[in-house]
């Protein structure tokens, strides 16, 4: 069977199939006189899953990665989150609806919400609050955690889908892989699993149908396949491929206090991209050189009411930028559309037909300074802190960038008679993420102190593919032609105004690409921290003068599947 490989490994063992559907939520007319007793339940229900998972974090073993408290962190938030808790007591008295369906309606309003969304981070999201909503359900219904079971030694586990939450108690039951039906490449259960060292594979549809209970199993996560009944001589060729694989682990290991340095001494940046300011403490494991993507978008997500204002912001930016000392904290400005609702004021706004290329990103910013200005105040007042960088989303022309600084001037100016402390040259960037930008990269260079290329929209925008249409998701290229030479270009514009140039997409963490992006002249990568070390590892396996040379040939060929059989023989050393 064939999925999504999440987490690399192999592992061997007979199947636990977890059985973990809810009932089905029935609509029940509440009396008038039982509708506060109706809320005292769902509270009592809220209470419940904060213990649960509080539980659950206190019990986190010592030597577990960073990113096991900051998921559930993550989700103990969520549980404080008005949209979930506020809005599920108002159906409950508004409707005198049962609790179960008033927070089920809840969860398929904030799913359609985050299915709009064109981020795959932003609408990843989508799994965190599903999986919280279903806790809250479970103790609803007194069904019990399936998790909880009792697991036999080295078991592997099958499951429709799994939280952060049931990934730790899992590693702590001693089980050696997971595969769901359910799950995504992004979502925290699969970067959990990638730091827990757990083989996993997620969106093997079926799996739970197909596979038996105690049946031998084998799961390549690499590869994303599910074995079902391997026959001898597939068993001693996986035992042989486990056993690489756990002397490659330790490998990396060893390369984390060691310098991101080319063989013949070329130094590269290795950044992390974080989320929210619990996401630090991964970067700063994974010994990131700073935070090259600091996505603020969360602060604004899924309030009822008004966005974020300044000192809230402002709090959370300062968190980030004291925890990583003297390192860069580059912030992206607020990259939602006008369809994500940022606050209750802007629900009645229409839905854009087409969200991607409608009023999002900077447009949004220009379209309502009010929601721009306190972010750019916050940010301004916590460069006063650390070494702290703006970076503009989705830049299209000169005249929003020249719109843009004058903005952030006249903030600056503010802030001064305010006399609040500010870094007055805090260095301000450019995302590069459209293909106007990259073309026009030499235009922008002059105004702009750093480039970071978007690589995610970069390729979607260039293809014309919509990213999350499984139709046409195969078109998604990085190594189409005409996105290798958009970076080009843009790096050397950056080279030739003399500003760095950055790559914070999903490209610049994904180890088949390393060597080619050193080749085009790529210096600074930033990426999620869990990718971060085999990245590394290409780099100290790698030398500048002979990468450049096979980049210019690789740039060269116009047939595509000539030039991924370039790529792959660049890699021929490094990847197995």
């Amino acid at each position: 069977l064939h999925g999504t490989g999440v987490s690399d490994g192999i592992a061997l063992g007979p199947a636990h199939v977890l059985q973990q559907e809810l009932p089905e939520i029935p609509r029940i007319l509440i009396e008038h006189d039982q509708v506060e007793i109706e809320v005292a339940r769902f509270q009592q229900a809220v209470a419940d899953a904060r213990r649960q998972l509080s539980i659950i974090r206190d019990d986190i073993p010592a030597n577990a990665p960073p990113e096991a408290a900051g998921f559930l962190d993550a989700h103990l938030m969520i549980l404080t989150d008005p949209m979930i808790v506020d809005s599920t007591i108002d159906t409950i008295r508004r409707r005198r609806r049962n609790a179960e369906w008033a927070l089920t309606v809840q969860g398929e309003e904030l799913t359609r919400t985050f299915e709009r969304m064109e981020d795959p981070y932003l609408r990843n999201k989508k799994v965190d609050v599903l999986h919280v909503l279903e806790r809250i359900l479970r103790s609803l219904l007194k069904a019990g955690e399936a998790t909880h079971a009792e697991f036999e030694a080295g078991a592997i586990v099958v499951a429709n889908d799994l939280t952060p939450a049931d990934t730790l108690i899992l590693k702590h039951q001693r089980i050696r892989a997971f595969v769901t039906n359910l799950g995504g490449p992004i979502s925290h259960t699969a970067i959990l699993a990638r730091s827990l060292g757990i083989p996993a594979v997620v969106s093997v549809h079926g799996a739970t149908r197909y596979v038996r209970h105690g049946e031998t199993i084998i799961v390549d996560g690499k590869r994303g396949l599910l074995i079902v009944a391997p026959d001898r001589h597939t068993l001693q060729e996986y035992r042989r491929l486990r056993q690489e694989i756990t002397e490659r682990r330790r490998e990396l290991e060893r390369l984390r206090r060691s310098p991101a340095v080319t063989q013949d001494r070329g130094k590269i940046l290795l950044e992390a991209n974080i989320e929210l300011p619990a996401d630090v403490k991964v970067a700063q494991a994974a010994q990131a050189s700073g935070i090259g993507l600091y996505r603020t978008e969360f602060l604004f997500m899924n309030r009822r009411g008004s966005p974020p204002g300044e000192d809230e912001q402002f709090r959370a930016y300062v968190r980030v930028v004291k925890a990583m000392g003297h390192k860069p904290v580059t912030i992206r400005t607020i990259d939602l559309g006008a369809d994500k609702q940022v606050d209750g004021a802007r629900e009645a706004q229409a839905v854009a037909v087409n969200p991607a290329l409608g009023l999002r990103a900077v447009r949004l910013c220009l379209h309502d300074p009010s929601l721009f200005i306190p972010q750019l105040r916050a940010i301004l007042r916590a460069s006063a802190f650390g070494n702290v960088r703006i970076m503009i989303p989705m830049l299209s022309s000169q005249e929003e960038l020249f719109r843009v600084l004058d903005l952030v001037d006249e903030t600056k100016s503010a802030l001064k008679r305010a006399r609040q402390k500010f870094n007055p040259r805090i260095p301000i960037g450019g995302m590069i993420e459209v293909p106007a930008a990259a073309i026009s990269a030499d235009l922008f260079a002059p105004y702009l102190d750093f480039f970071s290329i978007g690589t995610n929209d970069l390729i979607q925008y260039t293809l014309a593919i919509d990213r999350v249409d499984d139709a046409v998701n195969y078109l998604y290229d990085p190594l189409h032609p005409s996105v290798l030479r958009l970076i080009r270009l843009t790096i050397e514009a950056g080279k030739k105004a003399r500003i760095p140039v950055a790559m914070c997409g999903e490209m610049a963490g994904d180890v088949r690409y390393t060597r080619l992006l050193l080749g085009l002249g790529l210096t600074e990568f930033s990426m999620h921290p869990a990718t971060l070390l085999a990245v590394k590892r290409i780099v100290r396996l790698s030398r500048l003068s002979s990468v450049r040379r096979s980049a210019r040939d690789i740039l060269a060929q116009s047939e595509t599947r000539k030039l991924h059989a370039l790529v792959e023989e660049l890699n021929r050393d490094v990847l197995h």
